[in-house]
């Protein structure tokens, strides 16, 4: 896949909007205006910082169903796209939480979205959901029935779970590229806001080879010129939060100042690609 056909950039910065939460969630406020205001100030507050992309998730629904999300929801994040559509030009992705890849791939598909995330594409994890199968054979075979060219980008031992079987991160990158047919592979921390160490993004590039490798939690202005010596691009919401608390919307400022670094690391990159080149 090429990220740049996607994003106009190789290094894709792609921003979160975390979603108040939703019609049958046990913290739903009762408005659905309310969520869809949040939602259009949150990503405003990313485009305006200069994401190149925007990932809607459903996060404040926890505790999550494993798997099939309610109709309700499925219809509150479509609308929610939709409206955020008409405020921004950015590529759009969705994560239907916990591992709802088949309404996710729907709405994307609806809503002429670009992309969506995928926390358990291949595989068996222990998760606080229970345990969560991957059901990439169901996917792909879902996406080819809608002649859909949504792409689709996989979390690999994925956070906040454990595998059953050997936690071999590059047989699961290969797994999850060669057998699950992913288009891109996610690599995380152990929980949100927790950064994947460089030395596993370095491993996971290597068993990528030309597919690319997004860091999935944890980057912040501070360390983003780090991982991204290892990696293709970034999903990042919790330092972007004000005062960095995950609770928090959108602080504008911090994804200026988030993006800004980001582009430095590139500088540095290219700058080093050069001179061993030369």
């Amino acid at each position: 896949m090429d990220l740049y056909q996607l994003f106009k950039t190789k290094t894709p910065i792609i921003g979160v909007v975390h979603l108040l939460p939703l019609l049958t969630s046990p913290r739903w406020g009762g408005s659905l205006k309310a969520v869809i205001d949040r939602a259009e100030q949150e990503a405003t507050a990313l485009a305006s910082g200069g994401v190149d992309g925007i990932i809607v998730e459903n996060f404040f629904d926890a505790p999550f169903t494993k798997n099939k999300v309610d109709p309700a929801v499925v219809s509150a994040m479509t609308v929610v796209v939709q409206r955020i559509q008409n405020l921004v030009t950015l590529p759009i992705g969705l994560n239907v939480l916990r591992n709802d890849g088949l309404s996710a791939m729907a709405i994307a598909t609806c809503v002429r979205a670009q992309f969506i995330r995928v926390n358990v594409l291949t595989g068996v994890m222990a998760t606080d959901q229970g345990l969560i199968e991957g059901e990439a054979h169901q996917l792909l075979r879902y996406r080819r029935e809608l002649g859909s060219d949504v792409k689709i980008f996989a979390d690999v031992l994925v956070k906040h779970a454990r595998p059953l079987s050997s936690p071999n991160l590059t047989v699961a990158v290969k797994d999850t590229i060669e057998r699950g047919l992913a288009d891109a592979v996610i690599l995380s921390g152990w929980a949100t806001g927790s950064p994947p160490n460089e030395e596993d993004l370095e491993l996971a590039s290597g068993a990528a080879n030309d597919t690319p490798v997004l860091i999935g939690s944890g980057a912040s202005w501070e360390n983003i010129a780090t991982l991204l010596q290892a990696a293709d691009g970034v999903i990042v919401s919790s330092s972007l939060k004000r005062h960095g608390r995950i609770e928090q919307p959108i602080d504008p400022i911090r994804v200026s100042q988030f993006v800004e670094a980001a582009h430095r690391s590139w500088n540095s990159k290219a700058e080093k690609k050069s001179i061993l080149i030369g």
